[in-house]
């Protein structure tokens, strides 16, 4: 009787250890998983400079592929503008900055997620100051934001692209710049849009 109890009862552990394991292996690859996109997302390449291009394709949210060229950012304080690609994988972003695809377009409500690498396109991202401007060209116009907040996080803070309430243009690095192999943290550049009616002024 005593055998049959002990056997009974290590058959309870056995499974729910099996059980334990499951459910910690799946946390596991959740959070691998997270850890991932994150990375590939701000871990970030250099091209010539003036304002957007008027040529820029005309785009709509619903039929953008990965690697599509979807318009053009310009930051003045840097003298540069660079093309900008949707999607954060490595092939786009060997081509220009790359938009976060689970993010909005430039010039709509919410936070639109750019990510460039820290040794080319976003070099000097560091020289960006707060009320500087940043105007992003697309097929569906001209977007002028200007920064209202500069900060260094950690590579997994997933702050940075979180929904916002108002139009905000996030841009993210590797930091520090000069970090060799994987940087531990991430620059990140905040912008709000500017109203319409003084971007025209504006520009």
């Amino acid at each position: 009787m005593k055998s049959s109890l002990r056997y009974r009862l290590i058959a309870v552990l056995s499974t729910i250890s099996i059980v334990g394991g499951i459910v910690i292996s799946a946390s596991v690859a959740g959070k691998i998983k997270s850890a991932v996109a994150e990375q590939s997302l701000l871990y970030l390449p250099a091209t010539s400079l003036t304002l957007p291009e008027t040529s820029t394709p005309q785009i709509s949210r619903q039929v953008v592929k990965s690697g599509e060229f979807i318009g053009t950012i310009s930051i003045p304080r840097l003298k540069r503008t660079i093309k900008i690609f949707e999607g954060t994988d490595s092939k786009s972003l060997a081509k220009g900055v790359g938009h976060y695809i689970r993010s909005v377009m430039p010039g709509r409500q919410d936070n639109s997620v750019l990510a460039g690498h820290r040794d080319t396109v976003f070099s000097h991202l560091d020289k960006v100051k707060i009320g500087d401007f940043v105007v992003i060209g697309t097929g569906t116009g001209t977007y002028i934001y200007q920064v209202k907040r500069i900060r260094i996080v950690d590579k997994n803070d997933l702050t940075v692209i979180v929904p916002t309430s108002d139009a905000t243009l996030t841009l993210s690095t590797c930091y520090p710049f000069r970090f060799i192999g994987n940087a531990p943290k991430r620059y990140i550049v905040s912008a709000s849009l500017v109203p319409e009616e003084i971007s025209e002024v504006w520009l």
